[in-house]
């Protein structure tokens, strides 16, 4: 049993170091949520020495350890429920391409390379327009609250960035941002933003989300329309051939018509789903690289 906190920076230490293990996004929840807590109730009763709310708040709010505990129970029960059934495991090479179709891990994941693009633009706009404003304006008087507006935005769109990483890649991303003390004079809370590595980090995440979302817009268009089209192409074929349908195109280039149309048909279903094993690829990489650049690896 540890010594009875003493200050609130001794509270969050304690906290953090009965955290070691968990998750970086959780840790970083379960301290906002804390020092949120702790610095109202020392807010709310002026004049009340630090120790001594730090020993009655441990009775209702709960010791470092008890709050460690609770924050891990709910994560492990919140984890459970919204967790995806697994995909039922296939026995051989060919069931475990095919089965990918069945994965909403590969869907997700495609549809997160849909919407990068846009993202990515925002994101990307977002950083350098506030970064060459506040560079600009940072010998005015004005440029002050350019900046810590630019930061704030910046923390904003992280948290929005890390709700659709979490939805659509299942990777666990913070839910709260990162903490500010209230009440600390605006210079020190404007070099608190500046030396803290997560925002340059997260500066860096943005900007990259540009070629990475053109890149990721461009695979899953190009997989999906290409596959699409070949599938469609060797259909229509296949009802002109039958009598039932006119088909606009020549399939006489290369090879017959007899091998060229079902050649057409199967290089489309391969595409189709091997760009779904590409989109469950990217899911998971993209999903390691928000992890690192966007959440605050735990201290210890």
């Amino acid at each position: 049993m540890t010594a009875t906190p003493k200050t609130i920076p001794e509270y969050l230490e304690q906290l953090r170091a009965a955290l070691r293990g968990a998750d970086p996004a959780l840790v970083q929840d379960a301290l906002y949520d804390a020092e949120e807590y702790l610095r109202s109730e020392l807010a709310a009763h002026p004049g009340t020495d630090e120790a001594t709310l730090l020993a009655s708040i441990a009775t209702s709010y709960g010791a470092p350890e008890e709050v460690a505990e609770i924050y891990r129970d709910t994560e492990a029960q919140v984890s459970q429920a919204l967790r995806t059934p697994p995909p039922a495991r296939r026995q051989g090479a060919l069931a475990a391409f095919f089965g990918v179709a069945t994965d909403p891990h590969a869907w997700a994941g495609l549809f997160y390379m849909l919407l990068s693009l846009a993202t990515g633009i925002i994101y990307f706009t977002a950083v350098v327009t506030g970064f060459s404003l506040s560079a600009g304006m940072m010998v005015l008087i004005i440029g002050i609250p350019v900046v810590i507006l630019f930061v704030g935005i910046v923390r904003i769109l992280s948290l929005v960035e890390g709700r659709i990483v979490e939805v659509m890649l299942g990777e666990r991303m913070p839910r709260r941002p990162l903490y500010q003390g209230r009440g600390q004079p605006w210079l020190k809370r404007i070099g608190a933003m500046f030396t803290d590595p997560r925002t340059w980090s997260t500066m860096l995440y943005m900007v990259l989300m540009l070629p990475l979302g053109i890149l990721y817009f461009t695979l899953a268009v190009i997989g999906m329309s290409t596959s699409l089209s070949l599938v469609l192409g060797s259909v229509l074929a296949t009802l002109s051939f039958m009598g039932l349908g006119e088909f606009q195109g020549d399939i006489n280039m290369l090879v017959p018509p007899w091998l060229g149309v079902p050649l057409c048909l199967l290089a489309g279903v391969l595409g189709f789903f091997l760009t779904l094993h590409i989109a469950r690829l990217v899911a998971r990489a993209h999903g390691a690289l928000a992890k690192h650049l966007l959440v605050k690896t735990a201290q210890y």
